[in-house]
């Protein structure tokens, strides 16, 4: 029998940029996570540098709260304090903390706004990829919003109601039209371009201290 096929290995080069903070109080800290950066250090050699790490170093107490891919860019949460920690981490669990993000598709998307329902779960034979298994698969559930067309290209506005890994870049590929400069599951969309084109651009929850909703946001680099 022979062993499970990988996808090959990225180079790792992290993007050599200054920290971009949207918001820091004494229990929360907010990034505009650069594409290109793994958020934590990754399994690998060479792979060490990364998000937490480059905070930690600009601020000690800095705790991990949640994950961006690598490649994706955008807003994302650290923690200040273990009771600050959980009580995000709750957010996350029980999907009070909601978030949007901003895409470029590939094709031309030719309705307005549409919901996903696809359950997603890894693709052993190809790691690490993902894929739509609907019999052994987890929920996972994406409205989408397109924002602008073209010919060749959607903008779209996706809001993931799950938190699958890899579940916005499955489900459009699911859809017909891969996120351009996906290597992984669109290899021929990024001969092209620079970087897979996905950002976070929300991030809405409770402030762990006074708990009130709270927005953070940053415009797509794209």
């Amino acid at each position: 029998m022979s062993s499970p096929s990988l996808i090959p290995d990225f180079d790792y080069f992290p993007p050599d940029t200054p920290l971009q903070f949207l918001h820091e109080d004494a229990q929360i800290l907010v990034l505009d996570k650069p594409a290109g950066l793994l958020t934590v250090p990754g399994k690998l050699a060479n792979r060490e540098d990364c998000l937490i790490t480059r905070l930690q170093a600009a601020r000690w107490d800095a705790l991990t709260v949640h994950r961006l891919d690598c490649d994706t860019s955008g807003v994302i949460i650290f923690a200040r304090t273990k009771q600050a920690q959980g009580h995000l981490g709750q957010e996350f669990e029980l999907r009070r903390a909601q978030k949007t993000y901003v895409a470029r598709v590939h094709g031309r998307i030719d309705g307005d706004s549409g919901h996903i329902d696809l359950s997603v779960g890894s693709d052993w034979d190809y790691r690490p990829r993902q894929k739509v298994d609907l019999e052994k698969g987890r929920p996972a559930q994406t409205d989408w919003q397109v924002i602008d067309r073209t010919d060749t290209e959607t903008r779209v506005r996706l809001t993931p109601h799950t938190g699958r890994s890899h579940q916005l870049r499955v489900h459009m590929l699911a859809l017909g039209h891969p996120i351009i400069g996906d290597q992984i599951y669109a290899p021929e969309t990024s001969r092209d371009y620079p970087r897979l084109m996905l950002h976070a651009e929300t991030l809405s929850l409770h402030h762990p201290a006074t708990k009130d909703r709270v927005t953070f946001a940053a415009p797509a680099p794209f």
